[in-house]
């Protein structure tokens, strides 16, 4: 029960027969012909501190609403796995989708071919994860706090992307490396906040990890570290960047003819770490990640935009930092578990609070620092089904912007169950 509960089960990781999930899950797959089907559904209810508040917490609330009921996400997964006699996994196929009151979305949908020699390599082509940073990469089902935190969603919106990807990652038990696991693939880049590819510019992104490595008894260490080197056609010719006039930051903007055609960069540098206690209770984790790097977006978003532009429209081009540190502990037993978790993410590491709003600055609140601290409790009440509590603590830095001259009012309770087979 404790593996299902609190071993952390990536979207990208292959099966891993030295572990008792991955053994689990090769059972099920001799016993029914190599498939399997699983899925979860989360219900919930929110209060956000006032109407129409702004959250990274399951989206916006509109206008006239501060509590809501909602389907977060309602997935189901198929996985199939050939086995060739004497040699192992050879090919492996995921579907999966989500399905809410909101639609239905693809959400995975790729193979992956094993080689047999080495048994250290494989590759994986199609609609998948992205092998960049541990919360990223780290299910929903799986996670301990509701959603992922602002720095994580700004940055990928949505974690998946049509690409290619090559792995190593040794399977056999004793093998000298097996402790390590690197990723590198090439992708689209606009993932699934757009329909289509719209331009031939390609993101590399790729993950160098210590797989959860003994480093006493009861603990256990694991680490990597993540790059994604990415960007956009600059379909016009305008560009804004930070800059110092005098004592003061602005934003302003380039409209050399030679920018029409560049690559607008997305180059993100990332590093984890998780340092897990077993004791008599169950355990105690601390989880850590930073990420720094230059982020292109629009004039009132961080994120890429999802088409090229036109007309007197023009990238914003930003430097960032963001954080988060989590702290989960079991109570009583693996059953109870309390959470603490703080993350910032800075949009725009060039400017303080005290910058934006200025007259003639264009500073606007895209440039705004937010952090958040979470606390909450988690029930693993049976296998399948899990209740969370908790409450995000949202603060904004203070700037001379109207509206955000002072903290606003959008903390949000959470109250999901999660039903899970």
């Amino acid at each position: 029960m404790a593996s299902i509960f609190c071993n952390a089960q990536f979207l990208m990781d292959m099966i891993d027969t030295t572990k008792d999930i991955g053994k689990g899950m090769l059972s099920i797959y001799k016993k029914f012909d190599r498939v399997k089907f699983s899925g979860y559904l989360q219900p919930q209810f929110q209060v956000a501190q006032q109407k129409g508040a702004a959250s990274y917490n399951g989206g916006d609330f509109l206008p006239n609403v501060n509590n809501r009921y909602m389907l977060r996400r309602g997935r189901m997964r198929i996985d199939y796995i050939h086995f060739a006699e004497g040699k192992g996994p050879t090919v492996q196929f995921v579907f999966q989708f989500d399905g809410s009151e909101k639609g239905f979305f693809t959400r995975d949908f790729w193979g992956r071919v094993m080689e047999n020699k080495y048994q250290v390599f494989s590759l994986t082509a199609g609609l998948f994860a992205r092998p960049f940073s541990y919360e990223l990469n780290l299910g929903s089902g799986d996670r301990e706090s509701p959603e992922r935190g602002r720095m994580s969603q700004i940055l990928t919106k949505v974690e998946r992307d049509l690409g290619a990807m090559v792995s190593f990652e040794p399977r056999k038990k004793d093998h000298k490396l097996k402790y390590l696991k690197i990723d590198a693939g090439v992708f689209n880049g606009p993932g699934l906040n757009a329909t289509a590819d719209f331009d031939s510019h390609k993101d590399f992104v790729s993950r160098v990890a210590l797989k959860p490595y003994p480093v006493a008894k009861n603990v256990t260490l694991s680490a990597a570290v993540s790059y994604f080197n990415g960007g956009l056609l600059q379909s016009t010719k305008y560009i804004y960047t930070t800059k110092t006039i005098g004592a003061d930051k602005i934003m302003r903007v380039d409209s050399s003819l030679n920018n029409a055609g560049a690559i607008a960069p997305r180059k993100y540098y990332g590093a984890d770490a998780q340092l897990k206690f077993k004791h008599k209770y169950g355990f105690t984790e601390l989880r850590a990640e930073f990420v720094m790097g230059t982020q292109t977006g629009s004039e009132n978003s961080n994120e890429p935009p999802a088409t090229l532009l036109a007309g007197n429209n023009g990238y914003y081009i930003r430097k960032f930092n963001g954080a988060y540190f989590y702290l989960l502990h079991n109570i009583f037993n693996p059953h109870h578990q309390l959470a603490v978790k703080y993350d910032w993410y800075d949009a725009n590491t060039d400017v303080s609070g005290n910058d934006i709003g200025k007259a003639g600055a264009n500073l606007n609140a895209t440039n705004i620092k937010y952090s958040t601290l979470g606390l909450g409790y988690i029930n693993y009440v049976t296998e399948n089904l899990k209740l969370v509590l908790w409450y995000d603590i949202v603060t904004n830095e203070k700037t001379q912007l109207s509206g955000y001259t002072k903290d606003v009012k959008d903390n949000v309770f959470t109250c999901r169950l999660q039903f899970r087979f």
